[in-house]
């Protein structure tokens, strides 16, 4: 019955992309309708994902997730930098990071109860963050003195950018030759839809998420403003939540069916991308439209430290739990409480 209504609701897509550029409805209701078109969405990503897992494992599984599911934030944040909304950019590329470690990964603990997780893999995903953390410090301390998009700071954003691509392509390697020699492909004939089919469902899934997420991301000035609400609060909070929908409920819903390894993959995996390939190719990318320093705030490094050490603690032996996943929840109502108090870069 859940799977019929989830289909049926997929026809919300179509409908806020359509009406978007054909009628003229207020902000507040594309809002709406664009956030009700993410849930089918990323239910149909989750789903395509776990189809793929049954081929690949959970770690390709989770990689496959990530890959797919940060699509929308590149484009969201591609537009946002044609707009010169850098702070935007910036806020909603932390949050997304730090909304993968605490909120994905807490309610997926959360729906999955008892079980185990990679280790090994865990804290590869945790090194890298922990890399890409260090790099960013380079741009953003010298950016927290004078203007943070100055040319010198963007000059200084492209090695530490490639630095982090080569990182990243590295790291992806290993991962992947990691897991296929641990995955151990059943002699049995796999039931459901075969790799090829996963795939390309995802890559249709992906595409739609990115057109409602941008429709939602451009009505999210009004809706903010209506709520009192600064700019860096909705890039750094709504606007990540928004463009990590597909993980959002694809590790949810895999952890909620039993799956802890691969929803744990899914959310680890996805924040590490985030912050070693997603970053460094918007910031190498926006040199095509504006450069963009990656010069982030204080408070956005802070919590993200904070985030990373928070998480490699509840995951140290490699069990989750539900209590754990509500102490990640608890700790990302924490980060949101402070971004809210933080306010605009200057005031």
């Amino acid at each position: 019955m859940v799977r019929r209504v989830l289909f049926a609701l997929l026809a919300l897509a179509p409908i806020a992309i359509v009406l978007h550029y054909v009628a003229d409805l207020a902000p507040t209701a594309e809002f709406v309708l664009a956030a009700a078109a993410l849930i089918p969405l990323a239910w149909l990503i989750g789903e395509a994902t776990e189809h793929a897992a049954e081929h690949t494992g959970p770690g390709i599984g989770g990689f496959l997730n990530a890959t797919f599911g940060n699509a929308p934030e590149l484009i969201i944040a591609l537009i946002a930098v044609h707009e010169g909304l850098t702070e935007v950019v910036r806020g909603s590329l932390s949050g997304s990071v730090i909304g993968n470690l605490l909120l994905v990964l807490g309610f997926s603990l959360l729906a999955g109860g008892r079980g185990e997780v990679d280790r090994g893999s865990s804290f590869v995903s945790f090194a890298l963050i922990g890399l890409a953390t260090l790099l960013f410090l380079v741009v953003a301390i010298p950016g927290w003195d004078g203007d943070p998009d100055r040319s010198s700071l963007a000059d200084l954003t492209i090695p530490v950018s490639v630095a982090l691509l080569v990182i990243y392509v590295v790291a992806t390697w290993y991962s992947l030759r990691r897991h296929r020699t641990l995955h151990v492909a059943s002699d049995e004939e796999i039931e459901g839809w075969s790799f090829r089919a996963s795939l390309l469902v995802l890559g249709v899934a992906t595409v739609a998420t990115a057109l409602v997420a941008e429709v939602l991301v451009g009505s999210l000035e009004v809706f903010a403003e209506e709520a009192g609400l600064t700019d860096f609060f909705v890039a750094a909070v709504i606007v990540a939540i928004v463009g990590n929908a597909a993980e959002h409920g694809g590790a949810v819903l895999v952890a909620f069916r039993g799956k802890i390894t691969l929803a744990a993959e899914i959310a680890l995996a996805s924040a590490a991308q985030v912050a070693v390939f997603l970053i460094p190719a918007v910031a190498l990318l926006s040199l095509l439209i504006e450069p963009l320093a990656l010069s982030f705030r204080q408070v956005e490094l802070l919590m993200l430290g904070g985030a990373l050490a928070l998480t490699a603690l509840v995951l140290f032996d490699g069990r989750s739990s539900r209590l754990r996943g509500l102490i990640l929840i608890a700790a990302y109502v924490a980060v949101a409480v402070v971004y809210y108090q933080a306010g605009e870069r200057f005031s």
